[in-house]
C-alpha cells in the first residue's frame, strides 16, 4: 500500500493484510501511547498524528517497507547517532518488514516529538 484512500485509521488498516495489519496496529498503538494531545488522522493517504493542526509524526506500510515519517528535522538530528546505521530517507525511518520495526527506537523518536516542539519540514 503506497497511498490510501481510507477516511481512517481503522479503515486504513482494515485495508492491510492480517499479517500486516497485526503488526501495524501494534505500531498505532505505540503512537497512541507516546503521543498524548495529539490528533489521530489520515494525512497523505496515511495515518499521522498532528499537534495543533500540524502533521508531526506519521507512519505508512509501503510496498517492500514500514516507514515511520519524521515531519520535523530536529527530532531526526536530536537521535542522529541512533539513526545513523537505519535505512532513512529524507524524513522517513524505513524498516523491511513489519516484524522488522525497531518499537524501541520508534518509541524514543516518538517521546522526543512529544517531549518538543521544532519546525515541521
Amino acid at each position: 500500500m503506497v497511498s490510501s484512500n481510507a477516511v481512517d485509521v481503522d479503515a486504513y488498516l482494515a485495508e492491510l493484510p492480517e499479517a500486516d495489519r497485526s503488526a501495524l496496529s501494534g505500531l498505532r498503538d505505540l503512537f497512541r501511547a507516546e503521543l498524548p494531545g495529539f490528533e489521530e488522522v489520515m494525512a497523505y493517504g496515511m495515518p499521522a498524528y498532528r499537534r495543533d493542526g500540524v502533521p508531526e509524526v506519521a507512519f505508512a506500510r509501503q510496498k517492500r517497507h514500514v516507514s515511520v515519517y519524521l515531519m520535523r528535522e530536529d527530532v531526526a538530528a536530536a537521535h542522529a547517532e541512533r539513526l545513523a546505521g537505519q535505512d532513512m530517507g529524507r524524513g522517513c525511518l524505513r524498516f523491511r518488514s513489519p516484524g522488522a520495526v525497531d518499537l524501541d527506537l520508534v518509541r524514543d523518536l516518538l517521546r522526543t516529538v512529544a517531549a518538543t516542539r521544532g519546525p515541521n519540514r
